[in-house]
């Protein structure tokens, strides 16, 4: 039976249009329960390994793609890729590490007033969803990220966020706040020897 499984799963997920859940597998598969999908899945994950694509599972969703190593074979000329702006950047960030999140928490985490465009930009893309209104007078509505997100990104889940350490060695923080804070620590006071 798990051949098979493995099989109808192998066929659904190269036939779909997006990344699925192991639930929505299991509901496209009829008869199939959510723990023999899991095992399916860990089986083709398994079968795939060392094959030209891979099945990866990206924010609770699986689907197919490219192995790393051969990326190189299926590029193309591209349009160019609309980068994002700093601020965009920034806010995207702060939605990642602190969701939910609202603009105020937003501004008062940048310290800047942030643009309602920046988050239509990053709504436009699919990576920030509305999540809500925040139960707190004026009711203001609170940002999120989505599984396009995690996707785009190569994240299972939010856990799989860098650190301040891994940010700090990929160059990523701003060395002026580093320098600042190396000038403001006063030193210790030098002992004299004998001497």
């Amino acid at each position: 039976m798990s051949d098979e499984i493995e099989r109808a799963l192998e066929a659904t997920l190269f036939a779909a249009e997006e990344p699925l859940t192991a639930e929505a597998l299991a509901g496209h598969l009829g008869g199939a329960s959510p723990s023999e999908v899991r095992e399916g899945l860990d089986g083709l994950q398994q079968h795939y390994r060392d094959r030209g694509i891979h099945l990866v599972e990206r924010g609770g969703r699986w689907h197919f793609q490219t192995a790393p190593d051969l990326a190189h074979v299926l590029r193309r000329e591209r349009e160019a890729v609309r980068r994002l702006s700093r601020a965009a950047t920034e806010v995207l960030a702060i939605v990642a590490y602190h969701e939910p999140v609202s603009r105020a928490e937003i501004e008062a985490i940048r310290g800047v007033q942030t643009s309602p465009g920046t988050l239509d930009v990053l709504m436009e893309a699919g990576w920030v969803r509305v999540a809500g209104r925040r139960e707190v007078p004026g009711r203001p509505v609170i940002y999120a990220t989505t599984p396009e997100f995690l996707e785009h990104f190569g994240l299972k889940s939010r856990r799989d966020l860098p650190g301040i350490d891994e940010l700090k060695a990929a160059g990523l923080l701003d060395p002026v706040d580093d320098a600042f804070d190396a000038l403001t620590m006063s030193p210790e006071p030098a002992q004299e020897s004998d001497g």
